[in-house]
């Protein structure tokens, strides 16, 4: 309960001051690239559940049958649909998800229903327990090793052997030691990420999170034992 509370006014709060910035960004949008303003994407939430998730639009639309996954080099990102992404203005929109009660603040990242019925093992289907977040050590984790590990060439299969694993192992292991305090960490994390990237720094994840993902994906590989990421 404590939770929920905390989560609706978090995110009533995220939407007043938001408003500005979701405004421009959608005259820019609109200034870019013929078609909505806001993309609809089907997730799967809590307890397999199917949901729409509402985010900018950052890609043309396209009536071919391109991948699910977006590589960080896709040619359907326009320009300013790129910068809204880097800066993660993209996802303001799913506060308005919050307030529905699909998703909370800090929880796993939620996937299309196609990823989860095809490469979802137990173990990863262990993250569908509680509600998706809008933030998440995943969400953070993809973030800063997408350019890293997704190839443009096979986004999708190289987001199943390469990225996913250790993310939802990351999942997993915020979910065994999840508290408010933990959220309050991995949402001041998410805004030192996106600073560190204009800034050209480097973001570690906590070790405990980091040693505790190894049960699941002990491959990796994991941002704090990188010596280079993608903006180094």
């Amino acid at each position: 309960m404590a939770k929920r509370l905390f989560d609706i006014a978090l995110a009533t709060l995220a939407l007043l001051l938001s408003a500005p910035f979701v405004a421009v960004a959608a005259l820019g949008i609109l200034l870019s690239s013929p078609g909505p303003v806001f993309y609809r994407a089907r997730r799967v939430g809590r307890g397999g559940s199917v949901f729409t998730m509402y985010k900018l639009r950052t890609m043309h639309v396209t009536q071919d049958g391109t991948s699910a996954i977006t590589a960080p080099g896709d040619v359907r990102i326009f320009p300013f649909g790129n910068l809204i992404r880097r800066l993660k203005i993209d996802e303001l929109p799913q506060f308005w998800n919050i307030l529905n009660g699909d998703m909370s603040v800090v929880g796993p990242r939620p996937e299309a229903p196609e990823i989860v019925d095809k490469i979802y093992t137990d173990w990863m289907r262990e993250t569908l327990r509680v509600r998706p977040g809008i933030t998440s050590p995943g969400a953070i984790y993809n973030y800063l090793m997408a350019e890293v590990l997704l190839d443009d060439t096979d986004p999708e299969g190289t987001y199943a052997r390469n990225l996913l694993p250790p993310k939802l192992a990351l999942e997993r292991a915020y979910l065994e030691r999840a508290t408010f305090f933990s959220d309050l960490v991995y949402i001041a994390l998410t805004g030192w990420a996106i600073i560190a990237h204009v800034l050209r720094r480097d973001v570690r994840l906590p070790e405990v999170d980091i040693t505790n993902a190894h049960r699941w994906a002990p491959q990796g590989p994991y941002p704090n034992e990188r010596t280079s990421q993608r903006h180094g």
